[in-house]
């Protein structure tokens, strides 16, 4: 009999599985403690998630950062910042304009 011809239960579908290992012990326990065969206890156990009406978990509040204010370290003049920045850049421009020195 060719593949094509044989026929099929379509109530069942055998499939591969892979599931995390804590979840495999704790099936394996199961069907242990029932008597069952690991199979059975699978299906049940996708059964009963599926049909059991479940809600997902309320959403929690959104998580809040509490701000505080801080100043300035001590030394740091805030009137000043401008000015650093000023001279940072005008450092960079003057790095990048400078004809290169060859080297010898």
């Amino acid at each position: 009999m060719r593949q094509r011809d044989k026929h099929y239960d379509v109530a069942s579908m055998r499939t591969t599985l892979t599931i995390d290992d804590d979840i495999g012990r704790a099936l394996k326990d199961l069907s242990r403690q029932a008597g069952k065969s690991f199979k059975t206890v699978v299906n049940e156990v996708l059964r009963q998630g599926l049909t059991s009406g479940a809600k997902p978990e309320a959403r929690r509040e959104p998580f809040k950062v509490e701000s505080a204010r801080r100043g300035f370290a001590p030394g740091i003049d805030p009137f000043k910042l401008n000015q650093l920045v000023d001279e940072l850049e005008a450092e960079q421009f003057v790095a990048k304009t400078a004809p290169k020195q060859p080297r010898a």
